[in-house]
C-alpha cells in the first residue's frame, strides 16, 4: 500500500498489477496529487490544469487532477485539512490564512506555504452598456455580483468597497460564482459583478460576445484608497481589446496569485513541483497567457508567505536573489 505525502492511503494494488508483479515485472504506481483551483469560468482551473498536465508528464511516479472549488478561502482550507495537495490563492486570501487574519480570524492555518506566484489577477468590474452605471459610487442599491461564497473574489470585492465607504448594507449583494456572474448579467437578474481573475477570462470573453458590455473604472482616489487598505493591491492595466467592446486601457487593482502547498509536503516533491514547473513553463504558458507573468523573479517580488524549503531549494539552485521574509 502506498501513502500520500499526508498520509492517506492510496489503496490496494489493483489485481492486474499483482499478476505483473508475480511474473517479476516491475510496477511504477503514480502517486495522485490534487490541486485545488476555483470555477471553471476563471483563470485557476486552466492554469491548474496546466500544472496538472507538467506534473504528468514530467514528474515520475506522480499524477495530478485540477478540482474545481470555491476558490482562495476554501483553497486554504482544503491545503490545511490535506484535502488538497496543491492550490492556487490571492495574495491577501493566502497571507490571512498564514497570519490568522481577515476570514481566518481565530482559526490561523500556519502550514501553508508558497512553491510560487503565478500571475497578477485583475479585479473587473463589469455591467452592461446602458445600465447606468459608470461609477463605483453608482453601486449603491444595485444588485451586485461579489463573488462565490470562499473566493478571493469576495474577499477584494469587500476591500475595495469599504475602502470606499461603501459596504453589504449599501447593495444587494449576490454570492455567484464567475459563470453565474455572467449569465445573471446577461439575464439581467444583477446589475454589476466583480471579477477577480487573470485576463482575458472566459465567462467575461463569452458575456461580451452576446452583450454590449462596460468595465466600471476607479477613480484616482478609489484606487488609492484600496491599496492604502490592503497592502497587496497593486496598480495595473486592462489592456484594450481584452474583450470585445472594451477598447480603451482600464487602470484596475491587481493582486498576485500563489501557488500554495503544506509545510507537511516533503521537500524532494516540493522541488520537483518547482523545478517541473519553471523548466517547463512553456507548456503552461501554451494554455493560458497569464502564464506570461511566471517567473522567478515574479514570485520573488510577489509571494507574501514563506516558501516551502523544497522550492527554496529550487531558487537557490538557479541563484533567485531569495528576500528574508521569503525563508522561516
Amino acid at each position: 500500500m502506498l501513502e500520500r505525502i499526508f498520509g492517506r492511503s492510496l489503496g490496494l494494488v489493483g489485481p492486474a498489477a499483482l499478476a505483473m508483479m508475480s511474473l517479476g515485472s516491475p510496477v511504477l504506481a503514480q502517486d495522485q496529487l490534487s490541486i485545488a483551483t476555483g470555477g471553471t469560468g476563471g483563470t485557476y482551473y486552466p492554469i491548474g490544469g496546466g500544472l496538472a498536465e507538467i506534473v504528468n508528464n514530467h514528474i515520475e511516479g506522480y499524477s495530478a487532477t485540477a478540482e474545481v472549488t470555491g476558490a482562495s478561502v476554501e483553497n486554504m482550507g482544503l491545503i490545511a485539512t490535506g484535502d488538497a495537495d496543491l492550490a492556487i490563492g490571492l495574495a491577501d486570501t493566502v497571507a490571512q490564512a498564514y497570519a490568522g487574519t481577515g476570514k481566518f480570524e481565530g482559526q490561523q492555518l500556519p502550514m501553508v506555504r508558497g512553491l510560487a506566484s503565478l500571475y497578477a489577477n485583475m479585479v473587473h468590474i463589469v455591467t452592461l452598456e446602458g445600465s447606468g452605471i459608470t461609477s463605483l459610487q453608482d453601486l449603491r442599491g444595485k444588485r451586485v455580483a461579489v463573488g462565490a461564497p470562499g473566493s478571493g473574489t469576495e474577499v477584494n470585492t469587500a476591500a475595495i468597497l469599504e475602502a470606499n465607504g461603501i459596504t453589504y448594507d449599501d447593495i444587494d449583494e449576490q454570492r455567484l460564482n464567475f459563470n453565474e456572474t455572467a449569465d445573471a448579467l446577461a439575464n439581467g437578474d444583477i446589475d454589476v459583478g466583480f471579477w477577480s481573475v487573470g485576463a482575458p477570462t472566459s465567462s467575461v470573453l463569452n458575456l461580451a460576445t452576446t452583450n454590449s458590455i462596460a468595465i466600471v473604472p476607479l477613480s484616482e482616489d478609489e484606487l488609492k484608497a484600496a491599496r492604502n487598505a490592503d497592502a497587496t493591491f497593486a496598480l495595473t492595466t486592462l489592456a484594450g481589446g481584452s474583450y470585445a467592446g472594451v477598447d480603451n486601457d482600464v487602470a484596475v487593482l491587481g493582486i498576485p496569485n500563489v501557488l500554495v502547498v503544506s509545510s507537511e509536503m516533503s521537500d524532494d516533491l516540493a522541488y520537483a513541483l518547482t523545478k517541473a514547473m519553471f523548466e517547463n513553463i512553456a507548456e503552461l504558458r501554451a494554455v493560458h497567457p497569464a502564464a506570461n507573468e511566471t517567473t522567478v523573479e515574479f514570485t520573488m517580488g510577489a509571494t507574501p508567505i514563506p516558501l516551502h524549503a523544497g522550492a527554496l531549494r529550487y531558487y537557490d539552485e538557479v541563484g533567485a536573489e531569495v528576500p528574508d521574509h521569503l525563508r522561516e
